[in-house]
Parts: C-alpha cells; structure tokens; sequence
C-alpha cells in the first residue's frame, strides 16, 4: 500500500486536532482536571508529535507499470475528439 498526501492528511488533522484538545485541556483544567495535567500533557504531545512526524514519511514512487498507464491514458484523452472540444470550450489545453 502505497502512502500518498491524502493519507498523510487524514492523519494529520485528527491527531493534531485532538492533541490540541488536551494541551487545552492541561492549560485551563481546574479542579478535578488538574490531577490529570500532566497525563493530559503527554497525550496531547503525543498526538501533535505522531501527526506531524507521519508527514514526514517517505512517498513511495509509483511503479514503471502505473507510469506507463498513466502516459497511456494522458495519450488517449488528447487523442479524444470529445475531450478535446470540451478543452476548446473551457480555454484548457494546447
């Protein structure tokens, strides 16, 4: 499975989104809360710290085969007469 920026997205804001929360939740808790500060504090680290190191990972390249297919496909929409009036009318291509 290949790891794409759609991905890395879907874990990146839910992680820092809720990290975010309880950072929050460290920062203003009163009363009860407070004895879970620091439990608080680390799960938020946690959270932000995972979600922004997934952005970090590698993209894996797409293999010669989905290449090929993909140059094939641009060839064949080019060579469509009905996408290319369509590119005519919406001032795309050439």
């Amino acid at each position: 499975m290949s790891l794409n920026r759609t991905a890395k997205g879907i874990v990146l804001v839910p992680s820092v989104l809720l990290g975010g929360a309880f950072l929050a939740a460290a920062a203003w808790g009163d009363g009860a809360a407070a004895s879970n500060k620091g439990l608080a504090l680390a799960l938020g680290g946690v959270l932000i710290g995972g979600g922004l190191l997934a952005q970090l990972l590698p993209e894996q390249a797409d293999s010669p085969e989905q290449l090929e297919g993909d140059s094939l496909n641009a060839e064949k929409l080019r060579n469509d007469p009905l996408n290319a009036g369509k590119q005519g009318d919406s001032g795309e291509g050439a």
